[in-house]
């Protein structure tokens, strides 16, 4: 049987992927006014990476063929 928390791994680090993506994109080019007050600490990268690790993390330890 393959494990729920294998796919919420997965999840999780698509997830984390793309919003790093999107957070690396806007370092890479700013917006103009970007509405949001703390936008120089740049969340989204710093939250991206976070879900990123914890997909990772939950991808390894749960994989289906690991041996429980």
């Amino acid at each position: 049987m393959i494990s729920i928390w294998f796919f919420i791994g997965i999840s999780l680090a698509v997830n984390g992927a793309l919003i790093l993506a999107a957070g690396i994109y806007q370092l890479v080019d700013p917006p103009v006014n970007p509405g949001v007050v703390l936008f120089n600490l740049h969340a989204n990268v710093w939250w991206g990476a976070a879900l990123l690790l914890f997909g990772l993390i939950y991808c390894l330890k749960f994989a289906p063929s690991r041996k429980a």
